[in-house]
């Protein structure tokens, strides 16, 4: 089964210390390649990962450093008013993606498959994520399952689509599991541990995990040679992802434990808005300086 294998690599001191080779805040004249986050792990580099679903926010992130960002179906809630990712389609997917690629000029951008688009088999899996990297430009994919999604991922890769594979809490499967920490107990934690070297050999070069007990995040972490991206998995993984608008304090309501809020963007944006609002009211915009002649 093909695998990717990451080039020889410096001592963890020197890479670590080389901004050419850096994931976060590197310099480099290419985009980010499932390579260099193979290569990452080896030498004991953590990196971050966020959401993003257009081409402003993705320029954003990327002027950051941030080395990878994912064009999620959680778009659905964040910005299409869905109640959950389960009614995200493909059509929606490739636009938001395409338009993510066309923001940025070095992150990696994943496309995640939605619902409905790989589930059939390998062939409709192989057809959706073909779109996605030839219509959006997606440097990889991600979908969810371990060995349920095996051929999936074996097809894909060994026709050059790289793959993140996606275990713990699977939101497309709400219906069925709910919203609820995955692996507790030792019949569910070896499940996943099976679910995640399966995900390995089958080629996948990352795996996230989602909202998995923090002790048996880190086992997966240590026994597997890719690397793991946490979401509600602890500080033992070798990366971490957050949806954006969750961290920059745009969603409003109770959050999940695992967020950390770094900005309160809702509350300046209403305060912006309300500003202008009362300035039309009133007749002080717009004024001289705004106006032509």
């Amino acid at each position: 089964m093909t695998q990717f294998s990451a080039a020889q690599t410096p001592a963890p001191q020197q890479a670590v210390s080389d901004s050419s080779k850096a994931l976060y805040g590197g310099k480099s004249n290419r985009r980010v390649t499932v390579r260099d986050l193979i290569a990452a792990k080896e030498r004991g580099e953590k990196w971050p990962m966020l959401t993003a679903y257009d081409a402003m926010t993705a320029s954003v992130f990327d002027e950051a450093g941030v080395p990878v960002l994912l064009v999620g179906d959680s778009m659905g809630n964040c910005h299409l008013g869905y109640d959950t990712t389960v009614p995200v389609t493909l059509d929606e997917m490739t636009m938001l993606s395409a338009a993510v690629v066309r923001g940025t000029s070095r992150a990696l951008v994943v496309g995640d498959l939605p619902f409905g688009s790989y589930q059939e088999g390998p062939v409709q899996a192989l057809r959706s994520a073909t779109r996605l990297v030839k219509e959006a430009g997606v440097g990889a994919v991600k979908l969810e399952g371990g060995e349920r999604s095996l051929a999936q991922t074996e097809l894909l890769v060994q026709s050059g689509i790289p793959v993140m594979s996606h275990l713990g809490l699977t939101p497309q499967s709400v219906n069925t599991m709910g919203y609820r920490v995955q692996g507790r107990g030792d019949e569910d934690a070896h499940r996943l541990l099976r679910d995640a070297k399966a995900a390995q050999d089958a080629g996948a070069f990352a795996l996230v995990l989602e909202l998995v007990p923090a002790e048996l995040a880190a086992e997966v972490s240590r026994s597997l040679h890719i690397p793991t991206v946490g979401i509600g998995a602890g500080p033992e993984c070798d990366a971490q992802v957050l949806v954006y608008t969750d961290m920059m304090g745009l969603t409003s309501g109770k959050m999940p434990r695992f967020v950390k809020q770094y900005a309160d963007l809702r509350a300046q944006m209403v305060r912006a808005a309300q500003e202008f609002s009362e300035e039309v009211v009133g007749g002080t915009f717009p004024r001289e300086e705004h106006s032509f002649h």
